[in-house]
């Protein structure tokens, strides 16, 4: 069994940073930083379902970012593996949303349903 969960959302006001965290846990023979190839952030409003933000791959080499968010956001991976951070800077209340951070194990990228394993999600607000 497979689980990640976020932490690292909560309330911010506009012009500040968060710091995302998504930790990978799992059960049996699965080891994550073997079996995981990418990692990714994404993000939904009642708006918008799913945006993709950012993805690094079991290097640590982050290879897709959002045109949306790359001048703001940095997505990094720790040494072992299995923590996935999303640095959030200069936040605007546009940023308002739950994040999700995702794990594939097959292929990677933008496309949410190349991701089998989510989390629970983490809301960001940020206050004008």
């Amino acid at each position: 069994q497979v689980k990640l969960v976020e932490s690292g959302g909560g309330l911010v006001q506009a012009g500040g940073s968060l710091r995302l965290s998504c930790t990978v846990t799992s059960s049996g023979s699965f080891v994550p930083n073997r079996f995981i190839y990418y990692m990714g952030w994404f993000r939904q409003t009642p708006e918008i379902a799913r945006e993709f933000l950012a993805a690094i791959d079991q290097s640590g080499s982050p290879k897709d970012m959002s045109d949306a968010v790359k001048d703001r956001f940095a997505i990094s991976r720790d040494n072992a593996g299995n923590t996935v951070h999303l640095q959030m800077n200069v936040l605007n209340p546009e940023d308002t949303a739950i994040y999700y951070c995702a794990a594939a194990t097959l292929i990677g990228g933008t496309n949410w349903a190349d991701y089998e394993y989510w989390g629970r999600g983490t809301q960001v607000t940020v206050s004008s």
